[in-house]
């Protein structure tokens, strides 16, 4: 039987940011994947969908210049062309993060692990020791009706041969939308089925409006309060019954997309033969990301209860703490000031710290400044669609607490308001910089004086 100080399971970013900070202090490690190492992000998931978002963002550029008549006609996308380029960046990545682990001192073991007893692993045939172990195994499709193996995934629609027609989103998450508006701006018919009032839960619920009315005026459907109830497959594609007002319709084509969010990725590790405690959603940890029922035990990123968001920051920010903590005794706890989320749609939405919601259910003494940013030249000069945003400040110390923006600058102007919230910088800070002008970030003076 081998024995490590640490083994990982998982190769995404929080298993990597792990291994590699305990290697650089002296610790052995294995890190163990069943698939092909790296993990969802750079593989199934952030990285890929970005490749093809940005292609798709050509076309909607194109599609509201030729509105304007600047531009006669709307190029076509290659779909495989585009899937081609895609694996330019997918293809050499389980060979590089292999390569990065090794070289940083890591043992690569390629297979499936399962707990024998509380610091026991069996990886395939052979039988693991470890003094800790980090769960890290990422998350899986979420399933939410009879039949829904009949949908692809969001990993399987990142590898399409062939764009079909018309597809069903079944969820209304970044998922649903990211890729809603990648299919119409393919050429595709897009329809969104959510079952809440409110697609993009956990967004500034103003913003998301915003946002919502945009995705229609581009083509894309979106039902909402339709609970999918079941889904068939049929000749020419997929048949989805989802009862909408208390009627039961049915939504056809070419084919669907099972967008219902995510859960830890858990159920092959056998933790009850570690004793590892689990809850709906993932390992159950403490302040420190250890388990709860078995000290030896850790857990970062999807697979953890760490009351994180399911981002790639996160997984890498608590790959390491689970690090320091392994390695100084539980002494570091997780800060989320000023974390930032985007959804790539089109145009894009960020938001960073708290919403105006959780701003009020905390007693907070606010200041909310909100307006439509549509006719400001930030927006005009690229032919923008629309723009939004809310600053969630405190009244006195104009220390900015939170924000949402949607429109064509939203990610810049969003990692700006993630660092200001994370150091401390109150708004009158920002409005008083020199930034470069024009650009996102200038915009900033005026949302913020």
């Amino acid at each position: 039987m081998r024995e490590f100080d640490v083994v990982v399971i998982g190769s995404g970013s929080a298993g990597t940011s792990a291994a590699t900070a305990l290697r650089a202090h002296g610790r052995s490690v294995a890190v163990v994947d069943q698939r092909p190492f790296g993990g969802t992000c750079v593989l199934r998931g952030c990285d890929p969908k970005k490749v093809l978002v940005a292609a798709a963002r050509v076309i909607d550029d194109a599609q509201r210049y030729a509105a304007l008549g600047i531009l006669d006609s709307v190029p076509l996308l290659q779909w495989d062309a585009l899937m081609h380029f895609k694996h330019t960046f997918t293809d050499p990545m389980p060979a590089q993060r292999v390569r990065e682990l090794e070289e940083a001192g890591a043992v690569a073991l390629h297979g499936s692990a399962c707990f024998e007893d509380p610091q026991t692993l069996r990886i395939d045939d052979e039988l693991v020791r470890a003094g800790n172990v980090v769960i890290a195994s990422g998350a899986a499709p979420r399933h939410v009706a009879t039949g829904d193996e009949a949908l692809v995934d969001s990993e399987q629609f990142l590898d399409l041969e062939h764009l079909p027609v018309s597809l069903i989103f079944v969820g209304g998450g970044y998922i649903a939308f990211e890729f809603a508006n990648l299919a119409a701006r393919a050429g595709a018919k897009a329809t969104i089925l959510h079952r809440g009032a409110q697609p993009l839960e956990g967004f500034d619920a103003d913003a998301v409006a915003f946002l919502l009315r945009l995705t229609r005026e581009a083509g894309i459907e979106v039902q909402l309060e339709a609970t999918v109830e079941s889904v068939e497959r049929a000749a020419n594609g997929v048949i989805v019954h989802a009862r909408v007002a208390g009627q039961l319709r049915e939504f056809r084509a070419e084919a669907g997309v099972l967008a219902a969010g995510r859960v830890a990725d858990l159920d092959a590790l056998a933790l009850e033969a570690g004793n590892v405690e689990r809850s709906a959603h993932g390992v159950k940890v403490n302040a420190h990301l250890q388990s709860t029922s078995n000290p030896c035990v850790y857990a970062a990123g999807d697979a953890a209860d760490g009351g994180g968001l399911p981002l790639t920051p996160v997984a890498g920010y608590e790959g390491e703490i689970v690090a320091k903590n392994i390695l100084d005794g539980n002494t570091h706890t997780l800060d989320w000031s000023g974390l930032a989320s985007m959804v790539y749609s089109m145009p894009a939405l960020g938001v960073v710290g708290l919403s105006e919601e959780q701003a009020r259910e905390r007693n907070l003494d606010i200041d909310v400044r909100s307006g439509d940013m549509t006719s400001w030249y930030g927006t005009r000069h690229v032919a923008g669609r629309g723009a939004f945003y809310k600053m969630i400040l405190e009244k006195g110390t104009r220390a900015i607490l939170g924000a949402a923006i949607l429109g064509p600058h939203a990610e810049e102007q969003i990692n700006v308001l993630a660092a200001a919230i994370r150091s401390g910088v109150n708004a009158d800070a920002l409005v008083s910089t020199l930034f470069a002008y024009p650009t996102g970030s200038s915009d900033l003076e005026y949302m913020l004086a």
